[in-house]
């Protein structure tokens, strides 16, 4: 009988192997390691991610039931107290750097030029246990995460990853992204900070925020909107000069005003350093950031980032990590075999035959008679 390699196989096939690898050399991760590989601690974390495993003795049981297939994933069982200790003890930056890697991966089918690439930026807060330690105490009793995406909505995609405790702002963590000169950056209120508008002002960016009510703005054009427009106004003018009596603005450029009005009736200021683009697109570019927020949900809703396996910063680092290559994974496996139907129903189906020996772009088919169960066939031959 031919043989077929496991879903699972067919999905680690869009694994960066070499660049894992030299990863794991780079920060010396399999160093004096006797029983658990890297890749064996990956192979295991990524099954518990698509599987939907959610405790440690879970993921054992499954590696020991499925272990005949783990040969040719070049990985081994585990067992979950030395896969504890891998999580807590290993450094995440193997895991941060090929997810890094791969998003450009995922993004390369859908590059655009530089001038029309847009970049929405937010993060998304996740609940821990107490028992995380006082690395991700909130407030009180609370405890928890946040991961800071910035996310390419063209490409369907995240980009960068940086797992902060939950009381880091947003804008803290926003300063050190790296920036990409021209692109189109699209955020809301916790990125308020005029110098690190001016940053993105100065590399060539297009920035898209909103503006605080109690910001004013000194009017120096108010511009005629075309008719039956739906927005309110359309004005450029100045920040204020100064932030405070002993600190000068460094956004000193013209900014551009727009008035929108939401379904409910609140109107928005809209802000951008774009004067010349339509008003209407630019209000239509701040209505993308309802993508990321689709984003954050169909993670949290498909992935796993709210059950943790291990306490530590470090192990909670690798699971983020893990969680959003396991999305880039389905995503690059779902464009390559053209299985028709949404994201979440793929990620099911996945969910399904993880560990079945079938091909990726076989799933909605039936298998094969010889790979069917033979009592089946006997059941089947039996009542004929």
């Amino acid at each position: 009988m031919r043989h077929h390699n496991s879903v699972l196989h067919g999905l680690l096939k869009h694994i960066p192997w070499p660049v894992f690898d030299n990863l794991v050399d780079e920060h010396r991760a399999d160093a004096r390691v006797r029983r658990l590989s890297t890749k064996s601690q990956f192979v295991a974390l990524l099954y518990a991610q698509l599987a939907g495993a959610a405790s440690l003795r879970e993921i054992e049981t499954a590696m020991q039931s499925h272990s005949d297939k783990l040969y040719h994933l070049g990985a081994s069982e585990v067992s979950r107290s030395t896969l504890a200790d891998a999580n807590r003890q290993r450094s995440h930056e193997v895991f941060s750097g090929l997810f890094s890697h791969m998003a450009g991966m995922a993004g390369r089918g859908f590059r655009r030029s530089t001038a029309e690439a847009v970049r929405l930026i937010d993060s998304t807060s996740i609940k821990l246990s107490g028992l995380s330690g006082d690395w991700s105490r909130y407030y009180g009793d609370i405890h928890g995460a946040k991961a800071h995406i910035v996310y390419d909505p063209d490409a369907d995609a995240p980009l960068y990853l940086s797992v902060t405790a939950n009381r880091v702002n947003d804008i803290v963590a926003a300063k050190v992204m790296p920036i990409e000169p021209g692109a189109t950056y699209v955020f809301d209120l916790g990125y308020y900070d005029f110098g690190w508008w001016a940053r993105l002002d100065q590399a060539g960016c297009r920035i898209v925020t909103r503006l605080k009510a109690n910001t004013p703005l000194q009017v120096v054009e108010t511009r005629t909107l075309p008719a039956a427009s739906e927005l309110l106004y359309d004005r450029v003018g100045f920040l204020p000069e100064r932030l405070t009596t002993t600190r000068k603005n460094p956004f000193q450029d013209p900014v551009r005003e727009i008035g929108v009005l939401t379904e409910t009736g609140k109107p928005l200021r809209i802000l951008t350093n774009d004067l010349d683009a339509p008003a209407n697109q630019i209000a239509d570019l701040y209505k993308r950031r309802w993508a990321i927020e689709l984003f954050f949900r169909w993670v949290k809703q498909t992935l796993k980032i709210k059950h943790f396996v291990g306490r530590s910063e470090n192990a909670v680092r690798i699971q983020i990590a893990v969680a959003l290559i396991a999305y880039l994974l389905l995503r690059l496996a779902k464009d390559a075999v053209k299985i028709a139907g949404g994201p979440l129903a793929f990620a099911r189906l996945i969910r399904a035959n993880i560990m079945h020996r079938r091909r990726l772009d076989q799933l909605l088919t039936p298998p094969p008679t010889s790979l069917r169960d033979p009592r089946q066939l006997c059941l089947n031959l039996a009542q004929a």
